[in-house]
């Protein structure tokens, strides 16, 4: 049975000085829980849909996981009324540490009034230096918001939908998921890819239909992503972070135009220049 994306409300339309009552396609939010050995993690609101895949890419996105190993189980809890409720259990090696650290210290988002250098330190991750990755056209890249648009169904007909779209080097769809957040919808393409055993991503491209984070940038180098790309615009955190682990940083991505912010490994070919000017539109 197909997951419940959206539902249809019934809605007044104005428009051309004419009223109609019609139905209209909206987003499902909904909240889910994430156990962590029996005991609440963290509630997210998300779309329902590849759950389990939202809590793996949780784990290795929080720093509680690094390989599928770490993952003994992924399983949804059968006494939630509505199944809003996914268990991770850990194997045994992985360091108690991490589970009772992740437990007192859950993510804190830019949403939630993240500020000064205390606030940033709760939430920072050791990050390694990312491989150097493949060399990318910039051509290829302009393609690519237009896949990940020709393959968002749900958005097309909500319109209320971020997306995240994996990419092969050559530009190739791997995998993409729509949710109501953001940072949801990177997390089932991390959880996808982590449950198959693919990390790292060293050959992606990871493009996010919003802006660009300090937390997504986190999420993407925590899968070893070296290029992540957005149709939208980066935050000064996002840059310095990117730069910092040796990311490239695309953001305002359209056909025929992107701004380049960071791209210290020169993975960008046809002569990208990562301190040009801004190249806004509404």
């Amino acid at each position: 049975m197909a997951e419940p994306y959206t539902r249809t409300h019934q809605t007044r339309r104005h428009q051309d000085g004419r009223s109609v009552i019609a139905g209209d396609e909206v987003v499902v939010e909904e909240p889910l829980e994430i156990r962590l050995a029996g005991e609440a993690l963290a509630v997210t609101m998300r779309t329902p849909g590849h759950d389990e895949e939202l809590a793996a890419g949780f784990a290795l996105t929080e720093g509680l996981v690094d390989h599928p190993e770490d993952l003994e189980a992924v399983r949804p809890c059968s006494e939630a009324e509505w199944g809003n409720l996914v268990e991770l259990e850990l194997v045994a090696e992985v360091p108690e540490s991490r589970s009772r650290r992740a437990a007192r210290e859950m993510f804190l988002s830019s949403s939630c009034g993240l500020c000064g250098k205390e606030s940033i330190d709760r939430i920072r991750q050791h990050l390694a230096p990312l491989a150097n990755g493949p060399e990318v056209d910039v051509a290829l890249l302009e393609k690519l918001p237009e896949k990940m648009l020709a393959e968002q169904g749900a958005f097309a007909a909500t319109g209320g939908l971020h997306a995240a779209a994996l990419f092969r080097k050559d530009g190739r769809l791997s995998v993409l998921r729509e949710d109501v957040g953001r940072h949801n919808a990177v997390d089932k393409v991390l959880g996808h890819e982590l449950l198959l055993g693919r990390l790292p991503l060293s050959d992606g491209i990871l493009l996010v239909s919003g802006r660009l984070s300090f937390e997504i940038v986190q999420k993407a180098a925590r899968a070893g992503l070296p290029l992540l790309c957005a149709v939208s615009a980066p935050s000064s955190l996002a840059i310095d972070l990117a730069a910092e682990v040796g990311m490239t940083l695309v953001g305002f991505l359209r056909s025929g135009r992107m701004n380049v912010y960071t791209d210290a490994p020169g993975r960008l070919s046809s002569g990208s220049n990562p301190t040009g000017g801004s190249s806004r539109s509404s």
